[in-house]
């Protein structure tokens, strides 16, 4: 009897903490989406990143909880994006194999083209896809233009972005989104692709360490590539703003800032001094600072996937692409 009672009590008393822990999480979640609804975050500003692999996937070691999505499982895989109340999806290539030149960009029969069409056939209008224009997945160096003697060649790079962006809108693309920070690209897309889809340029885009996990899981480039050449320096805010005029002025229809919480200032000048929609991107090194910190302990990870959204909303972001967007859908 007195072991029937004690086994009774345990189970009793592991019942009251399991309930109090759901009601302390459910108070936790109700302040962050009241958080999220003051900063005036909604569904139709997270666009939802995904890759998209030829390879058979592996794990993401630097960025704990992603995972790249086998080419036959997309249409599941989007499936679950818009159960959770997310229309808008920008995808990122894994080729099977890289050359010197990315030729694997442009085909018509690539990852990225394939996955698009399967998108579209199952979903059509009800989801949005954007993907990524640039080579650095397809190529060898990892650089997001085509080398000649170690140096980046700019213009024959814009021609092979033009080929690149053509082949994701004849598949089916609504926006595409060049990436590669080059010298006229925006008008050869524009060029090639006509008003056939919208133009979201990375305009600003900033050189940064915090683009090493996306690197590792894309292409397996580990260690740092300097792209300083080519992408802007965080201490040029006017070179910044020059860039996102110049993309405005060529035909981009949405111009970005990249990475997110540091550069949250050009967000609201961007904002503030052009017409056209402004989107930032809460980069890969943002997600494993913040799951590395939570994992440990060391800060309280719901809180910061809450609040780092919520200051880009706050900054005026009218599009924000974050690895965190599954995970913060349920508080909108």
């Amino acid at each position: 009897m007195l072991g029937d009672f004690i086994n009774l009590l345990e189970r009793d008393n592991i019942f009251i903490c399991a309930s109090s822990c759901s009601i302390w999480y459910m108070a936790l979640q109700q302040v962050h989406s009241e958080m999220l609804a003051t900063a005036g975050l909604r569904m139709e500003h997270l666009i939802c990143p995904v890759f998209v692999s030829e390879k058979t996937p592996e794990g993401m070691g630097a960025m704990p909880g992603m995972a790249a999505v086998p080419l036959g499982a997309v249409a599941s895989h989007l499936q679950r994006i818009d159960d959770a109340g997310i229309k808008s999806v920008i995808i990122f290539g894994i080729p099977r194999s890289r050359d010197a030149q990315g030729s694997a960009a442009g085909d018509s029969n690539g990852v990225v083209q394939r996955a698009v069409l399967e998108i579209k056939s199952a979903f059509g209008r009800s989801i949005n896809v954007i993907t990524d224009v640039c080579v650095c997945q397809y190529n060898l160096s990892g650089h997001c233009g085509l080398l000649r003697a170690g140096k980046v060649e700019n213009d024959p790079t814009v021609r092979v972005l033009a080929q690149i962006a053509r082949s994701h809108v004849d598949a089916g693309a609504d926006v595409v989104a060049p990436s590669a920070m080059m010298d006229g690209q925006v008008k050869a897309i524009r060029e090639a692709v006509g008003s056939r889809a919208r133009i979201l340029s990375y305009s600003a885009k900033h050189a940064s360490s915090l683009y090493a996990p996306f690197r590792s899981a894309a292409f397996a480039k580990k260690g740092k590539i300097d792209k300083a050449s080519y992408q802007v320096s965080y201490a040029t805010p006017r070179q910044a703003m020059r860039e996102m005029a110049l993309d405005i002025a060529e035909g981009a229809d949405m111009v970005m800032v990249k990475p997110g919480m540091a550069y949250l200032d050009l967000v609201k000048r961007a904002k503030e001094q052009f017409r056209v929609p402004v989107a930032v991107q809460n980069v890969s090194g943002e997600y494993a600072m913040i799951k590395a910190a939570g994992m440990r302990g060391w800060i309280d990870e719901e809180e910061w996937k809450a609040l780092s959204l919520a200051s880009m909303r706050r900054a005026g972001a009218d599009r924000i692409i974050s690895y965190f967007a599954l995970d913060v859908a349920p508080l909108l």
